[in-house]
């Protein structure tokens, strides 16, 4: 036998012993990144309850929460393989299938598909008590934040001040801010308004109430018909949701989508679906606007196909025929 020989049998030994003193590396292990929203927002809260679901309910299971900008960035993050589940606005579910690039869609985002229809946002315009604004009316000529650039937020606003008659150029200011960061800035007395989509008893406008006498402005049933999309439907916020609020106030509800890619695997999106149903009551701990989400209504009125594996699950519990 030659010196090379031996030398490459030996290394070939040595590779071999190595090898089997690794650790053993699960199989099956899967990486599910949950694409949320602001931390002072909705969905944040929810995606750390979730992750914590998944932790548990799913083997192998490896979860991080990821706070964004929400929806426009979340459908391009999961077209792009970035992320296996996230939160989503309904009208900005169907501008990513179509390919609105207005709403921040270059082209049609064929890859998502739906887990679930969730809970519904409702649009909170909530003006500080001194800046005198109580109807839509009164916001032209004052400073108001319309949430992040090209977020749901912003693209909400933008429909709802159209169908109002009014445009960006009616405002004295407009800011493109995070929840948290409008609410701080009106209680500085730096602006006057908030728009802001999100479940109801949200923490950045239960923040500001509970710092400044506040005015929540109606958005009539008149306006949302003028809106002409059926995403968006006429709701209220009751009396009491936030302090000083004394009255119900008609406003505009949209709803809420969970989705993923059509490349995450069947079996682990029914795993991630089964695990979300089976666990209603720890997202309902981690945030009351949870209390809307039912089984029942989850496969309905869907923009975008369900994944097999969510469809699976319905079928198997009779949710689907």
């Amino acid at each position: 036998m030659s010196h090379c020989t031996r030398r490459w049998l030996g290394m070939l030994v040595l590779g071999s012993a190595l090898l089997a003193l690794a650790p053993a590396v699960p199989a099956q292990q899967k990486f599910i990144n949950i694409l949320t929203g602001g931390q002072s927002g909705v969905y944040y809260p929810l995606g750390v309850a979730l992750g914590q679901i998944y932790s548990k309910a799913i083997p192998d299971a490896k979860t991080s929460v990821q706070a964004t900008k929400a929806s426009v960035e979340n459908l391009n993050l999961v077209q792009a393989g970035r992320g296996e589940i996230a939160f989503t606005l309904g009208d900005a579910l169907s501008d990513a299938w179509k390919g609105d690039e207005e709403a921040g869609f270059k082209a049609p985002l064929k890859a998502l598909r739906t887990v679930a229809g969730i809970y519904p946002n409702y649009i909170q315009i909530v003006a500080s008590a001194e800046s005198g604004i109580k109807t839509l009316a009164d916001l032209k000529g004052k400073r108001i934040s319309v949430g992040a650039p090209r977020s749901g937020t912003e693209l909400n606003a933008r429909a709802i001040l159209k169908a109002a008659g009014l445009s960006y150029k009616d405002f004295a200011k407009v800011e493109y801010l995070p929840f948290g960061e409008s609410v701080e800035l009106i209680k500085n007395r730096q602006l006057d308004a908030t728009l802001q989509s999100a479940g109801l008893g949200v923490a950045s406008i239960r923040d500001l109430a509970t710092s400044v006498r506040i005015n929540v402005v109606a958005v009539p049933p008149e306006v949302v018909t003028k809106i002409g999309d059926p995403a968006y439907l006429p709701a209220t916020i009751p009396a009491g949701t936030y302090s000083g609020q004394d009255s119900a106030v008609p406003t505009v509800a949209i709803r809420n989508f969970l989705v993923t890619s059509e490349a995450v695997p069947a079996d682990t999106v029914y795993a991630m679906t089964k695990a979300l149903f089976a666990n209603l009551d720890q997202l309902v701990a981690a945030h009351a606007a949870a209390k809307s989400i039912t089984p029942a209504d989850a496969p309905k009125n869907v923009p975008v196909p369900l994944h097999s594996g969510a469809e699976r699950y319905y079928r198997e519990t009779g949710l689907v025929k």
